[in-house]
């Protein structure tokens, strides 16, 4: 059985074992309810009979006292009083009208206590024989007790001797001894056929004390009360007797409380324990009684024992709560079972998932390595042969490449051949940027691209860039600009590489998909950009129209006059981000980062276009790999749909963010932060590092008027022209121009320094050729001039020169930046510029370094043997080459002759890894003998130690470890970046050199 039945059958043994203790639960709960309600109806049963009980016993003793006030009322007007103060009469009236006092009783009749020696004389003058209860003669005996006094409803009882019968007589004689009332055993009652008792108590002559022996009780005796006689029986002595109604009082008594209805009361005389007589209430019925209570009653009786046994009329019921809390109980153990088995079952299923997960993790990370080895077989393959075809040139430091094609360019080719040849190495390119495109996309999925943090200068960067789409944007007449506000450093530090990547990915789709209008890219620190953004208060969202100022023809306060996404670019919130003052001389020279130096900036690169815009369904799929905005634009324009998602990855690598606000028909605008640090002074120095091209020096102090009817274009002309140290003065049109030319501020010095005048083509007309030479001759003659200014054009197309160049100097062509203008304005102003000394860099400097040097080449590939001897060799190095490791290994066996190796990693039969290994290993081999020879010798140890820089074409990170964990010392890939052979060999073989010196 596998685990996972393993743990289904130990949770259906679980779940049976809770469904049973559910169970068992509800059965205890329900037994424990029940237990409960029969123990409270027990406590009330036994509070009910006891109650009962108790009242009866009180009633009972109330008609005892009535009796006993009885006596001693006879006791004291009768007894040895002569004559009598009572006779019949008076008793039966007396009796009669306190009956009420006696409600229980039938009637009460008084028998005289007469000895045998009395009889005689009693009954003469009684008038009447005593009798029997046969209503016989009375026979003779030592004692007799006639009834001689009765109520009317027991007259029957008068002249009947109560010592005639044997029970009345042993009442009578213990009522007398014990001065108690006596009760005798139940009968029926005659008339109502009620059960009763017949009570007797003893009548006592007056003056006997409260604590009188039985023998002093009895010689006072003078009769007794019986309460009450059977019709048959004659009273023939002297005691007062009543009869006790018991049912009749019982029913009374539980008339007046509450709950009769609900239990059944039985009265026992249980003198006789083993045959008890039922004096009041029901017989049980068969079988077992579930709840019974026995309360005593005690009559006064000491001879005799009654008790009160009651119990529930029915079964006492089940309350609700004995079934329903149980239910509820079982209902609440078999929900918590439920989520208990569902909990256990979830987490079986996470276990199973996290196991499904850890498996597939595992499958994710070999398909990872795969990948990854996968991507490095294909690089190497489609590298190695495209390093025969071309080299991709990533720097201006070295002029030249080494590929195929540009040895091929470099003979002698005629017009058709050259042009065939030019167009296969532009495709090419394209071809390398799309692979370096998906590898970096591979790499960025894989978490293993890295930055680099090199001081570069920023705006020289963004020149490069524009530069890149110059030609491109000329074709298609659109005005082509960047900006960088005054407040961001010169020189920063970062990765140069992937910010140019966003750039020039972002200003190729915007180039691409813009026809007419502009597309402007703008620097500034984000803070800046915050307060602009919070200064715009209608501005537009994605497809929504927004209100947006226009000058008086009608266009846009934009770079190029036509509407832009949104109004970030206009004039009245470009204005912000310009410094109100002109720049002076010294701040060219300085960086106005110094000021806050080695902490981070955040800049804010936006890139505004008046292209087609992003169709509103598909802004949501903009930054999802090889996504188009729909099949059309793949159609029109072309592209993967992968360079917005490295953009994107690479902003947030940056610490960034990327977003975009785009209107369909209307055009886009991109934004994107970056977080780089300031560049302290003394890393802005390294111009190799920064990237950062000089400007010269020479056109400091001029000054210039600019004629541009756009304002925003105005201020990016105007940037660039202060960035070579000019002062521009824009103005909006020409005659604006010639006042400022004509000096009517009455300024001279201004007059004497102006050197040129810039005009924009769209403020130029052909007829104003000749009047602008006249009005500018006329100035000079008059004095107001002295030297007449140098005429530029500025243009978007070469149809603008052809239309408007005439009359001009010069006309420059946009884009524009600074090193363009330089170069301009030196052919037009004769200006001598000072040469650079950056001789390290020259190929004359590197063939210093290489002459003479031996570098054995190992790759399989025949065509990169080629290509590689070939690039070394220009600079005087000895080159050998081998197509295997194993002739690798062979030919550096100590001693060797060789100062470098360029190693493929991919080749058959033994890799470059490993016979870089075997290298290693033979090298420490042959110092620790050397070493030990020069240590005998006593000369000095110098370690050997041969560069090896492997070729690959695969850049990715992993592949990068595993050359320098095999003991190589760098990598060069393919196709030859020629800066990074070139710079790569000299500082192996140099350092090489020095160690050996």
């Amino acid at each position: 059985m596998g685990k996972p039945e393993a743990r289904s059958g130990w949770r259906n043994a679980a779940a049976a074992a809770w469904v049973l203790v559910a169970v068992a639960c509800a059965a205890y709960m329900h037994w424990h309810l029940r237990r409960e309600t029969m123990d409270r109806a027990e406590e009330r049963l036994v509070s009910m009979c006891e109650e009962r009980a108790r009242m009866l016993q009180e009633q009972f003793g109330v008609t005892v006292n009535h009796v006993h006030a009885l006596a001693i009322l006879i006791s004291t007007f009768h007894f040895e009083k002569f004559p009598s103060a009572i006779d019949q009469d008076t008793f039966a009236k007396y009796t009669a009208r306190t009956s009420f006092e006696r409600p229980l009783l039938n009637g009460v009749a008084y028998a005289q206590r007469i000895f045998h020696h009395e009889r005689e004389m009693f009954e003469n003058q009684q008038g009447w024989i005593m009798k029997t209860m046969k209503r016989q003669a009375a026979p003779p005996q030592d004692e007799y007790a006639p009834v001689i006094f009765s109520q009317d409803t027991v007259s029957y009882l008068a002249r009947i001797d109560m010592m005639s019968g044997e029970e009345d007589r042993e009442n009578i004689l213990r009522a007398r001894a014990t001065g108690k009332a006596v009760l005798t055993n139940p009968f029926r009652l005659l008339g109502s056929n009620h059960l009763g008792v017949v009570l007797t108590f003893a009548v006592y002559r007056p003056g006997l004390a409260a604590d009188a022996s039985v023998e002093e009780r009895v010689e006072a005796t003078a009769g007794c009360l019986v309460v009450v006689v059977s019709s048959n029986q004659i009273p023939t002595n002297r005691y007062l007797g009543g009869a006790f109604d018991v049912e009749s009082l019982v029913e009374n008594l539980l008339s007046k409380l509450a709950g009769n209805q609900d239990i059944v009361v039985n009265v026992y005389d249980v003198t006789n324990a083993s045959e008890p007589m039922a004096m009041y209430g029901p017989q049980s019925p068969d079988g077992k009684v579930s709840l019974f209570h026995v309360s005593t009653l005690d009559f006064g009786d000491p001879f005799r024992a009654h008790e009160m046994r009651c119990r529930y009329r029915q079964k006492p019921p089940l309350p609700w709560s004995a079934i329903t809390n149980p239910l509820g109980t079982f209902v609440i153990w078999m929900l918590v079972g439920y989520i208990i088995c569902a909990a256990w079952s979830r987490y079986d299923k996470v276990s199973e998932d996290c196991r499904k997960m850890e498996e597939l993790k595992t499958q994710a990370e070999a398909a990872d390595v795969a990948k990854s080895q996968f991507l490095a077989t294909v690089s190497h393959e489609i590298r190695t042969p495209m390093n025969g075809v071309l080299v991709v040139q990533r720097s201006k430091i070295l002029p030249f490449n080494v590929g195929m094609l540009d040895m091929l360019l470099g003979t002698d080719l005629s017009m058709t051949q050259k042009d065939y040849a030019q167009t296969a190495q532009m495709c090419g390119r394209a071809l390398i940027t799309l692979i370096n495109d998906v590898l970096d996309r591979a790499k960025i999925e894989a978490g293993k691209l890295e930055l680099e943090a090199v001081p570069f200068d920023l705006r020289s960067l963004m020149d490069d860039v524009i530069s890149l789409f110059s030609s491109k944007s000329r074709e298609k007449c659109i005005e082509l600009a960047v900006f960088v506000c005054d407040d961001v450093p010169k020189v920063v530090i970062g990765d140069p590489w992937r910010y140019r990547q966003i750039l020039t990915n972002l200003v190729g789709n915007a180039v691409k998909f813009t026809e007419r209008g502009h597309v402007f890219v703008r620097v500034c620190l984000a803070e800046n950009s915050k307060v602009e953004a919070n200064q715009v208060l209608n501005g537009t969202m994605n497809g929504k129209d927004g209100k947006v100022e226009t000058t008086a023809n009608g266009a846009f306060n934009t770079l190029s006059g036509f509407q832009a996404a949104d109004e970030r670019n206009n004039w009245d919130y470009f204005k912000l981000l310009l410094s109100d003052k002109e720049p002076h001389m010294d701040e060219l020279e300085c960086d106005r980062s110094y000021q806050n130096d080695c902490d981070c900036v955040t800049l804010m690169i936006s890139i505004e276009d008046t292209g087609v815009g992003i169709p509103l369904h598909a802004q949501d799929r903009v930054f999802t790999p090889f996504m188009q905005a729909d099949s059309s634009t793949s159609r029109n324009y072309g592209g993967t749909g992968i360079g917005l998602s490295i953009s994107k990855c690479l902003a947030e690598l940056m610490g960034g963010q990327i977003s975009f606000t785009s209107r369909p028909f209307v055009g886009s605008t991109f934004t994107f932060s970056a977080v780089l640090k300031r560049s302290c002074k003394d890393t802005s120095s390294d111009s190799k590092r920064s990237l950062s091209e000089a400007l010269p020096t020479a056109f400091r102090g001029m000054k210039a008027i600019l004629v541009d009817g756009r304002p925003v274009r105005g201020a990016v002309t105007r940037y660039h022209l202060n960035r070579l140290g000019i002062v521009v003065k824009v103005v909006n049109n020409l005659s604006m121009g010639l006042q400022t030319l004509a000096g009517q501020n009455g300024v001279k010095e201004s007059r004497e320094k102006l050197s040129m005048l810039f005009i924009e083509s769209d403020i130029w007309r052909p007829e104003t050729d000749i009047l602008l030479l006249n009005r500018l001759h006329e100035l000079k003659n008059n004095g107001q001039v002295h030297e007449l200014p140098k005429l530029v054009l500025l243009v978007t197309s070469e149809a603008d020169k052809d239309r408007y160049g005439s009359a001009f100097d010069i006309v420059m062509y946009k884009p524009i930046r600074a090193s363009t203008i330089a170069s301009c304005l030196q052919q037009l102003l004769k200006v001598v510029m000072p040469e650079r000394k950056d001789n390290q860099n020259r190929p004359s400097f590197l063939r210093s370094l290489l002459i003479g040097k031996n570098i054995l080449i190992v790759d399989d590939n025949k065509v990169n043997l080629r290509v590689a001897a070939a690039a070394l060799k220009k600079y005087g190095a000895k080159v050998h080459c081998v197509e295997s490791g194993k002739d690798a290994v062979s030919l550096l066996q100590q001693p060797h002759c060789f100062d470098a190796c360029f190693m493929d990693v991919q080749m058959p039969e033994m890799d470059g890894f490993e016979a870089t290994r075997q290298i290693r290993q033979m090298e420490v081999k042959a110092n620790e003998e050397r070493k030990a020879l020069d240590l005998m010798e006593g000369s000095t140890f110098v370690e050997s130690h041969l560069p090896v820089l492997a070729m690959t074409a695969d850049v990715i990170q992993a592949t990068y470890e595993e050359c320098i964990k095999s003991g190589m010392d760098g990598y060069v890939s393919k196709p030859f970046d020629e800066e990074q052979l070139y710079q790569a060999v000299s500082r192996l073989v140099v350092g090489t050199k020095e160690s050996a010196v």
